[in-house]
């Protein structure tokens, strides 16, 4: 057996920090919690990114709630992906039960029940704060790569984007760009072909099944306005807690398109605006984003790198990223090296390649005198994980198999009248409600149609009434048909006459 006060002292020397810090809950050693070897993560680094991984049923969900509940506390929003419907339980405050309170005597932590504040948010037609894009906030070079593009269509992308900027007409949702692309290949062929060059029918058609794929997936909900502002991320409360933005994902499992695209987008605007933070004492934002696999399966290597740029620039804007997943490989190995916090759960060894997958696991932690990683992986018990993370001055923390914290806030989903609760009250909910469905290309090409099959048909009314007045009508010609029928018979009884008087005489 190891040496207790020389583990307790390797602990304490790597969990220390100068500033705050969060508690996730006590290092094991043997099996059993050390009360006097606490684990904690320093603010400081939070914006350096973080995976949390483990088997079904193994306590991530909790996890992910103590953190947030750590992060609300010390007044740093929180955005969650709630894939399951697991979290909306933090808005209501825990339940102490004799577990929970044998728990913390182990890892000597107090056990209070608490509440946060929460925004319940949806991407659909879910109750919740409405999140809405524009296409034009996307930009050609995102929207083509989110469709998967090649170089080609995505120049085609590009073209549409400046001929709907040089005409003023603004690219809101999905329906507004497939007229656009509809209009460039019929009646405005020869306006673009003059302007931008000759663009293929064939390279339009793929470029708009893609957009009906996306719009199939739900894009046609999430596209539009208003559009969604990343400060109201940034919220409080009256007592100073972070609020925990909840996105209720649970309607769209099956529709990881739409996932994606929304993630990106929101990462992409929020690296936009967000202005430089440098070196600060705790993040502005931290993201948590489940089921982490949706985002990486579906993305091309185009997006993949995309997504890699994104989080090894954002994390300078104050904002952390930690994906979710059930196992780490899930995760490409270019953004694992970006983490800095890692918790890893218990993985469950079924198969050779299970095992393949542990062992690759456990080459990407810190090695430990106290643990051998690859074995104790597949031993942890539900709510224990092995956690490393970066010290003040960046350097990996000590592996610490760690008995994890309970969550301060219910430990289950909140009612369909709990959920209208919160809803009624939040400021969020009453701005983002309407769908604003302003004057956009969608519109201003409709009109330029109608107004040239009208200006066409007026054109040709005009001719044809031309055409008609230069014939002689019919009257006319009956006119003079009867002239020359009454001229011919007076002509007649003329002759008639001077020869009766030649033959009286």
């Amino acid at each position: 057996m190891a040496n207790q006060a020389d583990f307790i002292k390797h602990i304490n020397d790597g969990y220390t920090f100068k500033a705050e810090s969060i508690i996730l809950g006590s290092a094991m050693l043997d099996g059993e919690a050390i009360a006097d070897a606490q684990v904690k993560i320093p603010l400081k680094t939070l914006n350096r990114h973080g995976l949390i991984a483990g088997a079904t049923g193994t306590g991530k969900t909790k996890t992910i709630q103590v953190f947030s509940e750590q992060l609300s506390a010390f007044g740093i929003p929180v955005l969650m992906m709630d894939i399951k419907g697991d979290f909306s339980g933090i808005a209501k405050e825990g339940v102490e039960k004799p577990f929970i309170t044998e728990r913390h005597a182990k890892i000597n932590i107090p056990y209070t029940v608490s509440s946060f504040p929460v925004e319940l948010m949806s991407l659909s037609e879910q109750n919740g704060v409405r999140l809405r894009a524009t296409v034009s906030e996307f930009g050609p070079v995102l929207f083509s790569r989110i469709l998967d593009l090649n170089d080609t269509q995505a120049g085609v992308v590009s073209v549409i984007f400046k001929y709907c900027d040089d005409n003023k007409m603004p690219l809101l949702d999905l329906k507004d760009i497939k007229k656009v692309i509809n209009y460039i290949t019929e009646e405005g062929k020869d306006e673009i072909t003059e302007s931008y060059g000759k663009i293929s029918t064939s390279t339009t058609g793929i470029i708009l099944r893609k957009i009906i794929e996306l719009e199939q997936q739900g894009g046609d909900i999430f596209f539009g306005e208003m559009s969604f502002e990343i400060d109201d991320l940034m919220r409080f409360d009256q007592n100073g807690k972070g609020y925990i933005n909840i996105i209720r994902l649970t309607d769209i499992q099956d529709k990881p398109k739409l996932f994606s695209t929304f993630m990106l987008s929101l990462l992409a605007e929020i690296y936009q605006q967000m202005p430089e933070k440098g070196d600060t004492e705790q993040p502005e934002l931290v993201i948590f984003i489940d089921e982490a696999h949706l985002i990486f399966n579906e993305a091309s290597d185009a997006l993949l790198n995309q997504i890699e740029t994104i989080i090894k620039l954002i994390r300078s804007k104050g904002i952390g990223l930690y994906f979710v997943t059930q196992n780490p490989m899930d995760v490409p190995s270019s953004v694992l090296a970006q983490l800095g916090l890692k918790i890893q759960h218990a993985l469950r060894a079924f198969t050779a390649k299970d095992r393949q997958a542990i062992k690759l696991t456990a080459d990407n932690y810190p090695l430990s005198d106290y643990y051998k990683t690859e074995e104790i992986i597949t031993s942890l018990g539900i709510g224990e994980a092995l956690v490393t993370a970066l010290n003040e001055k960046g350097i990996p923390t000590p592996l610490a198999a760690t008995m994890l914290r309970a969550p301060m806030s219910r430990m289950d989903v909140l009612t369909d009248a709990e959920i209208m609760e919160i809803n009624s009250k939040s400021k969020l909910v009453k701005k983002y409600s309407e769908a604003i469905d302003r004057e956009s290309a969608y519109e201003i090409l409709t009109k330029k149609i109608e107004s040239a099959v009208e200006q066409a048909t007026i054109a040709s009314e005009a001719e044809e009434k031309e055409t008609k007045s230069s014939e002689p009508s019919t009257a006319s010609v009956i006119g003079k048909s009867v002239v020359k029928v009454v001229t011919s018979a007076s002509f007649i009884r003329g002759a008639f006459g001077i020869l009766m008087k030649m033959f009286r005489n």
